[in-house]
């Protein structure tokens, strides 16, 4: 019942192609302008200085000579990268779905998570696509092929979200894989969702959601349990995914009886305020305010990280679905037992990974025994922590 796909397999076709030299190709020449334009905003921004001591609004460009040079520099680089993406076309694209090197996808997965947003919008060929997938491979959801391809399916399925910048072949951490031990220890059929997570969590939600009904749908036997596993962002991807279940009245969410969260920052990530602090402090003076084109560089999916849950209101969760939480600290465990006053994981508040608000309504409401704070643990450690695995045995058990 191994869910993973070992990443010591031999490697059976080259690890870019080119659709990858063609993406990396159009973020090149999308670097190039998006640098020329913040050039030429801040050269602007410089000569437009004597009309703003006078009460006049600055041009919003340079004009004259310098706006054919920037005009230029915009122009050759569109041209050039034009005419290498059409030579890359003629490049066979060798590496299928059984050919999945982990070095490429958790740089690809990075990326998405980046600027994943940004390579839809633009129809970059390095935008993922979410799927549903066993042992690596998608699944093709439909019961005559998922008949013949599986068919010792079971009625108990696991779904596994990974986190922000990573994918589903992450979930697997040295000899350990909390997948394959629940599928062998308790009987799961074990799926993942693979996603582009710079996209908003919002739209990762609904595109969840949808795709589980096309899953239990199309399964071989009939679904009796759905259980979710997250790590990090894909927490809120899951909530999401309930909540876009809870208006469209989608079945699935009737055979969903467990939610686990590992490290999710329910209410916000410290980091992402950071950033959004940064580029609102840039955007105070003049000069410095075209830098805050840098700022936005941050995905939807990162930025949607702010407030965690609490940037969009999500119903509570159905009174059939339990939800646990885990939370990690970097800190040895307090003398008086309790999580008051940790650091979190290094990414993550413990309160947040809790769902602790000071304002009742906007939290959790997570019970006591349905929560786990690890100690001497980083964000990515709950995926090979020990403590975590024996936990999650007994709460899906």
């Amino acid at each position: 019942m191994r869910s993973s796909l070992r990443p010591d397999l031999p490697p059976r076709s080259p690890m870019v192609d080119g659709n990858d030299l063609r993406g990396a190709n159009r973020l090149l020449v999308d670097a190039v302008t998006g640098t020329t334009d913040l050039v030429e905003a801040v050269h602007a921004s410089i000569l437009g200085w004597p009309r703003r001591v006078i009460g006049l609004a600055p041009k919003p460009d340079t004009g004259g000579i310098p706006g054919l040079a920037y005009n230029g520099v915009r122009g050759i680089a569109r041209l050039a990268g034009s005419g290498i993406d059409r030579l890359l076309r003629r490049m066979p694209n060798t590496r299928g779905e059984m050919d999945r090197h982990p070095q490429r996808e958790a740089l690809i997965a990075a990326l998405n998570g980046v600027l994943g947003d940004h390579l839809v919008a633009t129809d970059n060929p390095l935008a993922l696509t979410a799927t549903l997938r066993m042992s690596g491979r998608p699944l093709v959801l439909d019961r005559d092929a998922l008949a013949i391809s599986h068919p010792d399916a079971g009625a108990h399925l696991l779904v596994m979200v990974h986190g922000l910048c990573m994918n589903d072949l992450q979930w697997q951490q040295g000899q350990h894989h909390h997948g394959d031990t629940l599928a062998d220890e308790l009987g799961f059929q074990v799926i993942h969702l693979y996603y582009n997570s710079g996209l908003s969590i919002a739209d990762n939600g609904r595109i969840f959601s949808a795709l589980l009904q096309q899953l239990v749908d199309a399964w071989p036997v009939l679904v009796e349990r759905i259980a979710i596993l997250a790590h990090s962002m894909g927490g809120l991807v899951s909530r999401a995914a309930i909540a876009a279940a809870q208006a469209d009245d989608s079945r699935w969410l009737r055979t969903l009886d467990t939610l686990v969260s590992l490290g999710t920052p329910h209410l916000g990530a410290p980091l992402e305020r950071a950033g959004d602090l940064l580029q609102t402090v840039l955007g105070i003076s003049a000069h410095s305010a075209p830098f805050t084109a840098l700022g936005g560089l941050r995905s939807a999916g990162i930025q949607d990280l702010r407030h965690g849950s609490l940037l969009v209101r999500h119903p509570p969760l159905p009174a059939h679905v339990r939800a646990y939480a885990v939370a990690a600290s970097t800190q040895p465990p307090r003398s008086d037992g309790t999580a008051h006053g940790s650091h979190g994981d290094g990414l993550v508040p413990v309160a947040s990974a809790f769902g602790d608000h000071e304002d009742p309504a906007l939290g959790l409401g997570i019970p006591d025994e349905y929560r786990l704070l690890v100690h001497r643990t980083g964000h990515i450690g709950l995926l090979a922590s020990t403590k975590v695995r024996k936990q999650l045995r007994d709460w899906l058990g």
